[in-house]
């Protein structure tokens, strides 16, 4: 439901930017490099989950950083992002038979490298590949018999840091200002060599961004 209404959200400050840039008649700034600021919410989860009875459900986050439009003509560019990103999920299963809840928050920095296809001034569709590192990890543990080794288990787990991940979706410019809504997953599992304890998943995510843009 919060991924649906996130989505309609989306679709409707986007078409009014739309209507707003069609109204005011701002010039065209394909072919100017750009920077810019980004701010928002990220709606993650997990994917491809393998674990004893693991179950997951999404969880909201925030995202904020930097971009930039890159020009290679009037319809094409490329958009690479430096972006704080909280993903995660709420999940629960069980250890050596045990019955567990966990919600995970993960922070990671982001950095996707976006082809921009540009078919007028006001809508620009992106997409490609995206780098993730995660730079910490917290972890909310209930269990009514919960012991410090298996809370252990979790905290030093074998995860992946480095992440290969894709994205796409599309932004919306009005004059200086950028909405963007975008989806993303990641091509790699967290689990380093597969020794660890900690469910084995892949995260997907949901993001709804609005930016500030700099140009001459």
């Amino acid at each position: 439901m919060y991924k649906a209404k996130l989505l309609v959200l989306s679709l409707i400050i986007a078409a009014t930017a739309v209507s707003a840039q069609e109204a005011a008649g701002d010039a065209d700034a394909r072919q100017k490099l750009i920077v810019g600021l980004k701010a928002g919410g990220n709606y993650s989860n997990v994917y491809d989950s393998k674990g004893e009875e693991f179950r997951a459900d999404g969880k909201a986050g925030f995202v904020a950083g930097a971009f930039a439009s890159i020009p290679i003509g009037t319809f094409l560019g490329i958009q690479p992002e430096f972006l704080y990103s909280q993903k995660g999920f709420q999940g629960s299963g069980n250890i050596l038979g045990l019955p567990y809840k966990l919600t995970r928050t993960t922070t990671f920095i982001d950095v996707p490298i976006l082809i921009q296809l540009k078919p007028s001034s006001f809508f620009t569709i992106v997409a490609g590949p995206q780098y993730s590192y995660l730079v910490k990890q917290k972890d909310v543990f209930e269990n009514g018999i919960t012991t410090i080794e298996q809370e252990n288990e979790f905290e030093n787990a074998n995860l992946r840091k480095n992440i290969f991940c894709f994205t796409g979706g599309f932004d919306v410019n009005v004059s200086q200002l950028v909405v963007g809504a975008r989806a993303g997953w990641d091509i790699q599992n967290n689990n380093g060599d597969g020794t660890s304890t900690t469910p084995r998943y892949k995260n997907m995510w949901y993001q709804v961004t609005l930016g500030f843009r700099f140009y001459n």
